[in-house]
């Protein structure tokens, strides 16, 4: 699952949240669209591309639905309460609709292909379901829904990537941004319905990425974050130069594009993350120093039910191989608590697992089955919910003294952060992220930098979520 932050406990998937570009409707647009994103960072972007569109068809984004003619979710299927809280607000939507005839619903996303027929016929919820690789046909389906039918296309693609597409920034800080450089999944892990909802990997024209990263950096971003479901296994061949790009390439020629221009990714594999990548990363310094690793279990027997393809030890080896090549890395990892048969033993491999890795944060969350998975097909769901529950908090206050420690270790020392905005306690502090993805708070006073500018900051304090220090 793609997202950042700080010891999130995940048994639900990311909030859902509304964005727009402007309050303002621009000269020309007719109408407004309001869309509403959940779950991991690939759906957020995925909306960045939805609006270009509604944008190129004469739709204006809004902030309030209320005042919609189209109203989106974009949705996730990694949890069951995702799902229920999408649901929920659903039936917001319609009850708004009631008030505004003419305004119409659709779904997007993950829940779009596994829920079309629940939405469509059972609940009479929505008017328009598009699944992940159909955002190009929305036009033709909001002609289709205005004359009264219910209008679908699921389809995936063995080839959409979107790569001519502009994103429109919805909402963003202009410091940070993201950019999709592959869609789809091929690693069948038991657990996870991504390659049903979002079909096989194809990796998107490197050409087109290095364009939308100049482009970002051209107007101010200074950070972009490749995304994908496993970005190590990034393949292209660019036939007129007779060059295969794969992922240690792509990066090295997005960190070229100018030093000032962060560069950071995810997610990774542990069994395609290779020792390519690693120099890379090492040999730039604006390559950022942290790695994503989901783990998601300490031990072989569970690794090998979830169809994760590696042992405990091939991840441990590859934890010892980072620390060899980059021993300032950060790294974080997703962790599941109750996979199907887990015993207390394998509880203490994950605990085990978690202490020798070191991880400066994770996202943790119980497992929870998902209708059409392997696993929900092959094993019976059998760890008791309360036992789930004790597991997640066992392993949840693990990693917080694991991030506590993390974060003890870099009292004293000096980072370069990148000024994100305003600290969210404080208008007189400023936030921003070091190489290793911490979030570092300091002081506005007699700083002269601003949002979007680098600043060094020597760390005097900590929480478990935050380094605190001051401008050097």
């Amino acid at each position: 699952m793609l997202d950042f932050g700080v010891n999130k406990v995940h048994d639900e998937a990311r909030q859902g949240e509304a964005y727009a570009p402007s309050e303002t409707m621009p000269f020309g647009f007719k109408k407004k669209f309001y869309i509403e994103s959940y779950g991991c960072q690939m759906n957020f972007a995925d909306s960045e591309v939805v609006a270009s569109i509604m944008n190129e068809h004469g739709y204006a984004a809004t902030k309030n639905y209320e005042e919609a003619d189209l109203v989106f979710l974009n949705t996730c299927s990694i949890r069951e309460k995702a799902e229920q809280t999408v649901r929920s607000r659903l039936h917001i939507f319609r009850q708004q609709k009631r008030s505004r005839p003419g305004m119409l619903i659709g779904v997007l996303g993950c829940m779009a292909e596994r829920l079309k027929e629940k939405f469509l016929e059972e609940e009479k919820l929505v008017d328009i379901v598009v699944g992940p690789d159909a955002y190009r046909s929305l036009p033709g389906l909001i002609e289709e829904a205005e004359t009264g039918q219910k209008a679908v296309n699921v389809l995936l693609s063995r080839d959409e990537t979107y790569a001519d597409i502009s994103p429109i920034r919805l909402d963003s800080n202009g410091v940070t941004g993201f950019v999709s450089i592959m869609r789809g999944c091929n690693n069948m892990c038991a657990f996870c319905v991504v390659p049903f909802t979002r079909g096989r990997e194809r990796s998107r024209d490197a050409g087109s990425i290095l364009q939308e990263c100049r482009d970002l950096f051209n107007q101010g971003y200074k950070e972009v974050t490749l995304l994908g479901q496993n970005v190590d296994s990034y393949y292209w061949v660019d036939e007129q130069k007779d060059e295969l790009v794969t992922f240690a390439s792509l990066l090295e020629k997005v960190a070229l594009i100018h030093p000032d221009l962060r560069v950071r990714f995810s997610t990774s594999h542990p069994k395609d993350i290779t020792d390519e990548v690693l120099h890379t990363m090492s040999r730039y310094e604006n390559i950022c120093k942290y790695i994503h690793l989901p783990v998601q279990s300490g031990s072989s027997r569970i690794l090998q039910l979830m169809n994760r393809t590696y042992t405990r030890e091939w991840y441990m080896a590859r934890v010892n191989r980072i620390r060899e090549v980059m021993p300032d890395c950060g790294i974080s990892a997703d962790v599941i608590a109750g996979f199907c048969t887990e015993t207390e033993e394998d509880h203490q491999e994950t605990l085990s697992m978690m202490e020798f890795a070191k991880y400066d944060m994770s996202y943790m969350f119980f497992y929870s089955e998902r209708p059409g998975t392997l696993a929900a097909r092959r094993y019976q769901d059998d760890v008791p919910e309360e036992t789930k529950k004790r597991r997640l908090a066992e392993i949840v206050k693990l990693q917080n003294q694991l991030s506590q420690e993390s974060n003890q270790k870099d009292l004293g020392k000096e980072f370069k952060v990148l000024i994100e905005g305003d600290s969210k306690k404080s208008k007189e502090e400023w936030m921003g992220r070091n190489s290793q993805n911490k979030v570092v708070v300091f002081s506005k006073f007699g700083s002269t930098h601003k949002k979007g500018e680098y600043a060094m900051v020597k760390i005097t304090s900590c929480t478990g979520a935050t380094l605190i220090g001051k401008q050097i």
